[in-house]
């Protein structure tokens, strides 16, 4: 009976030096039992986006030899960018996939909690479907003022680890260890140097301002490009999908008086996602996601591998 797979995405606050995230990335290729789907990294945002699919224990293998590389090369007492952060690995969240179902994601994020911080002294908080306090289930909670907040308000009651001693790594900080489903990262650009107006746009869109159901949302300030970014995530492509959250932006940006310039998906994507975006952009009446070429040879090799 074949093993259950799950997908996982560790970010790292890493994404401006080649030879640092060759070396974070590097334990994932080659090895059995893990596939590396993607990588990528923003200098802006520095910070390095993996995806993984893969069976448990090869996952945990391979994610804490990363892990060992990352924390040993970076120092977030003199790390800047535009991304939120807490750690030098700063979230690892699993994903149910073939033969898993979140239960199991909960299961596995606690037992990896566990072993990381007893191999690398980080100290542990586990969010989403893996959270053990209610409040820490949104991330946004638990990287609260960031790593430069958390240095000096983890000993209070409220901001302790859920695992290892309630002090941060010196330099390495804490890391966000969880289960969750599937997300989509979607970035939209925005024609403008006004961080101030992509922060009201987020605002306006995301949920807990009162915005679009399942849509977290930041303003990030793309210094090397010129732009800013309206950063976002979608945690139900149903409820939001990629066009549905593209038009709002647009309408806000262009009350604004600026435009889109570009969006951007960072990591993995579902199909229908993008086939549901492709199709209304086009105004397809009728279309089955079965007319999709390649769709069909895959389904239609799953049934003789069957």
């Amino acid at each position: 009976m074949p093993r259950p797979l799950f997908e996982c995405v560790p970010n790292y606050s890493e994404g401006r030096r080649p030879e640092v995230i060759e070396a974070i990335v590097a334990p994932f290729r080659g090895r059995a039992g893990v596939h590396l789907l993607d990588h990528r990294a923003d200098p802006d945002h520095n910070r390095l986006v993996v995806s993984l699919v893969g069976e448990p224990d090869a996952l945990q293998e391979s994610l804490l030899e990363s892990a060992r590389a990352a924390i040993a090369a970076i120092d977030l007492r003199a790390h800047t960018g535009a991304h939120p952060r807490i750690g030098a690995v700063d979230v690892v969240p699993f994903v149910p996939l073939m033969g898993a179902a979140m239960p199991d994601c909960v299961s596995l994020a606690r037992e990896f909690g566990r072993r990381f911080n007893r191999e690398t002294g980080v100290p542990v908080y586990f969010y989403e479907e893996a959270a053990l306090r209610p409040e820490r289930r949104r991330l946004e909670v638990v990287r609260k003022g960031q790593f430069e907040a958390l240095r000096t308000g983890i000993e209070r009651p409220e901001r302790q680890p859920d695992v290892g001693q309630a002090r941060l790594h010196p330099s390495a900080g804490a890391t966000a260890i969880g289960a969750r489903p599937f997300l989509i990262a979607f970035n939209i650009n925005l024609g403008s140097r006004d961080l101030a107006i992509a922060r009201e746009i987020a605002r306006s869109i995301r949920e807990s301002s009162g915005g679009m159901p399942c849509v977290k949302a930041v303003a990030v300030d793309l210094a090397a490009r010129g732009l800013v970014q309206v950063s976002i995530n979608i945690t139900d492509m149903q409820k939001a999908p990629l066009y549905t959250v593209l038009e709002r932006v647009r309408e806000e940006a262009r009350r604004r008086g600026i435009e889109v310039v570009e969006t951007e998906i960072y990591g993995m994507v579902p199909a229908a996602a993008l086939i549901d975006s492709a199709a209304r952009s086009l105004q397809l009446a009728g279309f089955d996601p079965a007319q999709v070429l390649e769709l069909r040879l895959l389904d239609l090799a799953g049934q003789e591998g069957s």
